[in-house]
Order: C-alpha cells, then structure tokens, then sequence
C-alpha cells in the first residue's frame, strides 16, 4: 500500500532556481527507483517562496530503502545544499482551514 507525504521546502537565499531543477527530477529518479507511484505529484509554492511537494511513495518498506539507496542519498545531498527541510505548519498558508498555494508548472 502506498503512503503520501507532504513535504516542504525553504530554498537557501539566491538558491531558487537550483531548487526547482532538483525538485523536477527528484520523483522521477524515485520512480526510476521503484520507490514512489506513478500518480500524480503536486508541486506548490507558498506566499513566502517555500516549495510544497506532494507524492506518493510505492510503501512504507520504499521510504526504508530510500534512506540506504546511494542515488537517493547522493540527490538529498543536493537538496539540503540549496534548502532547508521544513515542517508544513512553518507555512503562513497551513494556519488556514483550507490551504491554498500556487501551483509550479515545469513545462
């Protein structure tokens, strides 16, 4: 059975844009993996320019053998080099009963 999770993401000053490049690969490389699902990923950006991400991962066994897979490690390297991880109720947005962000497209 899968899991969603929510994560989030304060980009490091001037580190924006890097940010962006990881987050468009970081599901694929997982799925590449076969740690998380094909649905679909729900990528946001907050008032004050964090990043909400919203995928599912394959199970709960794929999130363990994410945290000992070198590819995936090597690439939440480069995550913590331009952001920090942060916890959803961080965002202005999560006071409100219905949260609302702007979604990112890549294309």
């Amino acid at each position: 059975m899968g899991s969603f999770v929510i994560a989030s993401y304060r980009p490091k000053a001037g580190r924006e844009a890097e940010l962006l490049e990881i987050l468009k690969e970081h599901v694929p490389v997982l799925r590449s993996l076969g740690l998380a699902t094909e649905k679909a990923v729900h990528l946001m950006e907050a008032k004050d320019g964090a990043f909400v991400e919203v995928f599912e991962w394959e199970s709960e066994e794929a999130i363990e053998k994410a945290h000992k897979n070198p590819i995936v490690l090597e690439m939440w390297k480069k995550f913590e080099a331009c952001c920090d991880y942060i916890p959803l109720n961080d965002l202005e947005e999560a006071k409100n009963l219905f949260p609302g962000f702007e979604p990112v497209d890549f294309k």
